[in-house]
């Protein structure tokens, strides 16, 4: 018998065997994939992220990844960008950030499973490995197209947006201190400095064709000659991301986690955020006995990240609105300031709503 068994072995589910094994249950993760785990993500960690983290135990070494300072906005003729409030964030490469959460999980006793898929689970036990497992508590964190939200009758999702997304490496100097969202027609590319020599690029577009490099940059010619001769460091990576409610995200003794409970789309940034808080009331929630203040605590948890969804892809959308938003941002930088401390929870409800109102002026007298 095992306190704790998580299906899923990426960031979301290691930071919940993490936390679990802080309350001193015993865990045990199974991934049918081998470590590290890369994905197709932004790969830039803001400071609510990185606190987080710490919260688990995860220390980052001062010279691994590279430190940013805030979110940059470009588009032909615009250039808004603002610092955290407090802090800085870090862009760390995702193979070396699985890595530190596997070592940190290793270090507090989490059983690791690899390579070692789940066929199937009753209502205390997981079948894995041609064992029957007996379990307390099961916790999927088994991405998008999770089984265990399956398995656990926590389908459908009661509403949910799909867009897709590709991802290069780039070996070049990062020419910003900031983490860049490129606006082009149909496409977005998020560029975040992972290393002193190495930049991440995401495009993110409503069609796969639109999230293809030779496509996209098409799009951003300002964004293809910076890169223009820089050598491609692994390989390309792609992926469908989406904003994903779901009605449920507990039954009985299953519980959902990280994308598979729901997810925010990727140019957001909120993907490993939301993750490690949902591991933290999660866990709370399993030693109390009963998960449903997981339930109340993880649509609590996404609504700032859904709206801020929305906008992002809402201004994606819809050009001319974005080129008057940016403008106003330029006119007055301390509304993107604002917008932005709200984005990484350090500004409240009210003070979003008193920048909506400002910006709203501004845009009617623009």
């Amino acid at each position: 018998m095992v306190d704790v068994f998580v299906i899923g072995g990426g960031p979301a589910g290691l930071a919940v065997a993490i936390a679990a094994r802080q309350k001193g249950m015993s865990v045990v993760v199974a991934d049918g994939a081998a470590p590290p785990i890369d994905k197709t993500c932004g790969e830039g960690m803001t400071p609510e992220t990185l606190a987080a983290l710490g919260s688990l135990g995860v220390r980052l070494n001062p010279c691994e990844g590279f430190h940013f300072k805030g979110i940059r906005f470009v588009q032909p003729g615009l250039n808004v960008f603002a610092n955290f409030p407090a802090g800085q964030g870090i862009g760390l490469a995702r193979p070396l950030l699985h890595e530190k959460l596997i070592a940190r999980a290793e270090e507090c006793g989490v059983r690791l499973l690899w390579r070692t898929p789940v066929m199937a689970i009753e209502p205390q036990a997981v079948f894995a490995r041609g064992r029957k497992i007996l379990t307390r508590w099961i916790v999927g964190a088994d991405g998008l197209a999770s089984r265990v939200r399956r398995w656990g009758s926590l389908e459908p999702a009661c509403s949910s947006t799909l867009r897709f997304a590709n991802r290069r490496h780039y070996r070049v100097t990062p020419w910003s201190d900031f983490v860049e969202i490129h606006w082009g027609q149909r496409v977005q590319a998020y560029i975040t400095p992972i290393a002193r020599d190495e930049v991440s690029v995401v495009f993110i577009g409503e069609r796969s064709k639109d999230a293809e490099f030779e496509s996209a940059f098409e799009s951003l010619p300002d964004l293809r000659e910076r890169l223009r001769g820089a050598e491609l460091t692994g390989r390309e990576r792609g992926a469908v991301t989406s904003s994903r409610c779901l009605k449920n995200v507990q039954r009985h003794n299953v519980a959902l986690l990280g994308d598979a409970s729901g997810s925010v789309d990727a140019i957001t940034g909120e993907g490993l955020r939301l993750a490690f808080r949902q591991a933290f009331a999660l866990t709370d929630a399993i030693e109390s006995g009963t998960l449903q203040s997981y339930e109340h605590e993880h649509r609590e948890l996404q609504k700032r990240p859904l709206l801020m969804a929305r906008l992002m892809v809402l201004l994606g959308r819809h050009a001319m609105l974005r080129g008057r938003v940016l403008r106003s941002f330029s006119r007055k930088p301390e509304l993107f300031a604002k917008l932005l401390a709200f984005h990484v929870g350090q500004a409240t409800a009210a003070e979003l709503l008193s920048t909506s109102a400002a910006l709203g002026w501004q845009l009617l007298a623009a």
